[in-house]
């Protein structure tokens, strides 16, 4: 199945709706758009393995983008529109592309991102100012039929540089024709989530992401509906899941905090009794909140592992996590191995870096060092995470290696001291750090952005430190706690921990109080 396969059966069938402007995009309509776009693409001579880089907000001309470059053998980058100038310079120029297509509401960012640029074709949706064309008015006069030469065409995405500087991952392009092998994500929706062409699929993420991407174009290669929202909102989204009768949908553990946080009468004035199956990945979980979401929506709450390498993937319904709070579950596109610092392959509950084994080849473009970096000695590759595996051979993720803290010789991972503070009704988001110490090396920093700004300072921090005092070993206890208005945390729910650890390092301007 493929939307191109949705064009000819059922062009009236609605593709997707943007659920602000409730503007529509029917399969057909979708269909003439992406074959128009790739006529333009092949008019400024892009041919098979070429690049095009995506800078845009959440937007209904996003997925005719592409599938355009899909239809045309192409590469697509899409990049996220939180970053700087610079950093869209440097991606545009790693993965080579030759178009970059923006959106009105970047066209600040975007303008100084242009002035860096050379030999770079330049296009703007949703209105446009210079130097960028319309998008719009310069696929319109094209023919709305296929290429003489079509080619399947994939996404090269680039990891969220929450650690270092983002690196894009490059897989094989797809040989055959376009259209003609069904997607993994598209399998995974009908096998794990029982979607069918009938289901009403939420996205309340930016579509820049893997995640959000990947997924809503496997519900459009099912012949679903997709409800795109431009910017998410906590109660905005359970009044879409009402409006648009949702049944599927997929979110990041930031979303349900958020959800849970609105007063009671708020969640209850919806009526979210559509859902069948929702998902989550993407950052840890705390246990309290999704034993509340669960106890909320019922056990139709899915989460996975998995990362933009695609490499491999874990997947967990509600009912075993009931039975193994905390997992992310088995292996299900590759075997996950647990391995020490030598690549020595560890039994049940014994804590090493997490692996995969016979998953998908990738490798990190322009960077062989980081791609022999995530490959241990057997050939298995890692996303830098750390955890163990249970008897029954359920993954529990214990933190990220690269935000582990030393203090005084001790390990101690940011994600369960985290996981406890984010369930205070005063704290709206944390990031736990390591910030230097003299006597211990390092020292356990909790950096808090409150519910209510007004409320930092001592006499929170006080309180804070009497809730985790009462849950937590002395070891694992920040030793301080500092306020930040708003944490640096992507809109696909990664935090960009590195900035804030950096901070306490003199690395950079951050500014913590």
């Amino acid at each position: 199945m493929h939307p191109i396969h949705h064009a000819r059966t059922m062009p009236d069938k609605v593709a997707y709706i943007m659920a602000g402007s409730g503007e529509s995009v029917t399969y057909g309509q979708l269909d003439e758009r992406a074959n128009q776009g790739a006529h333009l693409f092949r008019s400024l001579g892009l041919k098979r393995g070429d690049a095009v880089a995506v800078f845009m907000d959440n937007s209904p001309r996003y997925y005719e983008i592409l599938y355009a470059t899909e239809r045309a053998g192409l590469y697509i980058t899409c990049i996220s529109s939180k970053l700087t100038a610079g950093e869209i310079e440097y991606i545009v120029g790693d993965c080579g592309a030759k178009v970059l297509i923006t959106g009105k509401s970047l066209a600040g960012v975007a303008t100084e991102a242009a002035a860096l640029l050379t030999g770079v074709k330049l296009y703007m949706c949703d209105g446009v100012v210079p130097p960028f064309e319309s998008f719009e008015d310069a696929r319109a006069g094209f023919p709305t039929t296929m290429i003489d030469d079509p080619s399947p065409g994939m996404t090269m995405l680039y990891s969220s540089g929450t650690t270092g500087r983002p690196k894009g991952v490059r897989r094989a392009l797809p040989e055959g024709g376009v259209g003609e092998t069904p997607g993994p994500l598209m399998m995974l929706l009908v096998g794990l989530y029982g979607s069918t062409p009938d289901s009403v699929y939420l996205s309340p993420a930016p579509l820049y992401h893997a995640a959000p991407l990947g997924w809503s174009a496997g519900m459009l290669q099912l012949g679903g509906t997709v409800v795109v929202m431009e910017k998410f909102d906590p109660e905005t989204a359970l009044k879409y899941i009402e409006q648009y009768k949702i049944t599927v949908a997929q979110w990041v553990p930031t979303h349900f905090v958020r959800m849970l946080k609105l007063p009671e009468d708020v969640r209850k004035k919806y009526d979210v009794s559509s859902l069948k199956a929702v998902f989550h990945a993407a950052a840890p979980c705390p246990v309290p909140v999704k034993e509340q979401m669960i106890a909320w929506w019922g056990p139709l709450i899915h989460e996975y592992y998995a990362g933009t390498e695609g490499n491999g993937l874990t997947a967990i319904n509600s009912e075993e996590w009931l039975g193994h709070k905390g997992s992310v579950g088995k292996g299900l596109t590759a075997e996950v191995k647990i391995c020490d610092e030598d690549g020595n392959e560890l039994g049940p509950r014994q804590e090493g870096g997490v692996y995969f084994a016979g998953g998908g080849a990738y490798e990190y473009y322009n960077d062989p060092k980081k791609t022999a970096e995530a490959m241990n000695r057997h050939g298995w590759t890692t996303l830098g995470d750390v955890g163990w595996l249970d008897e029954e051979g359920f993954l529990y993720l214990t933190d990220r290696k690269s935000f582990m803290i030393i203090s005084g010789g001790v390990n101690i991972y940011p994600q369960e001291i985290e996981n406890l503070l984010v369930t205070h009704p005063k704290v709206a988001d944390v990031a736990v750090v390591g910030a230097p110490d003299e006597e211990m090396g390092e020292k356990v920093v909790a950096v808090i952005q409150p519910a209510n700004w007004a409320e930092a300072g001592d006499e929170l921090a006080a309180e804070l430190n009497e809730f985790v005092r009462a849950n937590l070993s002395g070891v694992k206890r920040p030793r301080q706690f500092d306020f930040m208005e708003q944490l640096p945390r992507h809109d696909t729910g990664k935090i960009y921990k590195r900035l804030i650890r950096d901070a306490y390092w003199g690395k950079t301007d951050s500014k913590v109080v």
